[in-house]
């Protein structure tokens, strides 16, 4: 009687001690799933093209794309919840994987146009920008963007400078040569095949910094070049434009925005630009 009382007992411990067990591991489990949240699951990656010749928005830096461009996207992407698997696919290459659907983004300092806008979808502008004039000291005397009627200009193909280029000297004008990239285009300016080039201000201002002895001059016409704002692109239709607006006004909010545009160029930005771009 008195080992069938004991063995009961033990009985009663032990199954006891198995349900708090259970109940322990549960909670634990919780808490873990809790403080990992999305990190426990799996996170899903965006494949992003770029061309990553356009200094300080992206290039090219011991075998990694890295930028300006790169830094607010990798912020904007975590704050969406998501991953972001970045590709030199070059210029062209990017619109075409846009257009295919193998590409999620785009992100390439991208000005936002009417035409593309047909054929792409845009974020809110993360970047206002105007074009400028860079032309070597000597060379030839250039004040304003009249001043580049017959001259031999180079452009980056298909990029706003290349537009702003062709509103002064003719669409179809000889004038101009195209580049597939801007470093491209900024050697042809060395070596005296051009006597101006035409683009982003932040770019020429970048190459003029990294090359102090080549005697590089530039000069903006605010007047004749109106400002211009960069987009992250997504294919048409896409789902995650709403995501990643309401992330890049959240990162714009709370400093990261300022932290990384401070980082890239030595100065505050305009972010109440960038919202009245927004509601246009």
């Amino acid at each position: 009687m008195k080992i069938s009382m004991k063995k009961t007992l033990l009985s009663i411990i032990a199954g006891s001690a198995l349900v708090l067990s259970a109940c322990g591991g549960g909670e634990a489990e919780k808490d873990s799933s809790d403080k990992g949240g999305a990190k426990t699951e799996e996170t899903k990656v965006l494949n992003v093209g770029t061309e990553a010749t356009f200094a300080p928005f992206e290039f090219m830096d011991k075998g990694e794309v890295t930028g300006f461009d790169v830094d607010l996207l990798n912020a904007v992407a975590e704050e969406a919840g998501y991953e972001v698997k970045i590709e030199n696919t070059g210029w062209d290459a990017m619109f075409a994987g846009l257009q295919s659907k193998q590409l999620d983004i785009g992100m390439a300092g991208v000005t936002i146009t009417d035409e593309r806008v047909e054929s792409y979808d845009f974020s809110n502008p993360y970047f206002e920008s105007k074009t400028m004039i860079a032309f070597k000291e000597g060379k030839v005397d250039i004040k304003n963007a009249k001043d580049l009627d017959g001259k031999k200009l180079g452009v980056q193909n298909g990029t706003t400078g290349q537009f702003a280029a062709e509103k002064v000297v003719g669409k179809n004008s000889p004038d101009i040569s195209k580049y597939e990239t801007a470093a491209l285009m900024f050697q042809a300016l060395q070596g005296d095949n051009v006597q101006a080039a035409v683009t982003d201000i932040a770019v020429a201002l970048e190459y003029q910094k990294k090359n102090p002895d080549a005697g590089i001059q530039t000069v903006a016409d605010d007047k004749e070049f109106e400002s211009e704002f960069y987009g992250i692109v997504f294919p048409k239709g896409s789902d995650l434009v709403d995501e990643f607006d309401s992330a890049l006004n959240t990162v714009i909010d709370n400093g990261t925005y300022a932290e990384i545009y401070k980082k890239w160029f030595d100065k505050e930005p305009d972010v109440e630009a960038l919202k009245k771009a927004a509601e246009k």
